[in-house]
């Protein structure tokens, strides 16, 4: 009687982690594929932050940025508006804000990435000038 309660367990088990198994890997390739479209419409997806660069203007109300050029002084405006309207202590929702919070580090990365490109870019046409120290 025992051995037989035994491999009902085991067997339940093994069907329950074999659901979570295949259902991660649906969402692990739903993602991927979504990932892969984005890139595609121009869009870039950043996984560390879960946003596109769209999302994150939309979400900041700020025009989509140009090769980079974004005025930073409004963003922050923006954020920082959003921001303390959102502030759970006034009635506002954490969800929003961190949202909020991810929009707007979505678009400094953005922003950073274009600025170190445009550097790469100005060192190729000046050259490498190493310094050199005199001892």
């Amino acid at each position: 009687m025992a051995h037989r309660i035994i491999t009902q367990v085991v067997f339940s088990g093994a069907r329950i982690i074999g659901r979570a198994v295949a259902e991660s890997y649906k969402q692990a390739a739903a993602s991927q594929k979504y990932a892969a479209a984005n890139q595609k419409n121009g869009g870039t997806y950043s996984s560390a932050s879960g946003l596109t660069m769209d999302e994150a203007c939309k979400i900041l109300n700020v025009g989509p940025s140009k090769m980079g050029q974004i005025d930073s002084e409004f963003v922050a405006e923006r954020f920082k508006k959003l921001f303390d309207l959102n502030d759970p202590k006034k009635g506002g929702s954490f969800y929003l804000q961190s949202k909020i919070l991810r929009a707007r580090e979505r678009i400094e990365q953005e922003v950073r990435g274009y600025q170190r490109m445009a550097e790469r870019e100005q060192e190729l046409r000046e050259g490498f000038k190493p310094k050199i120290y005199k001892e």
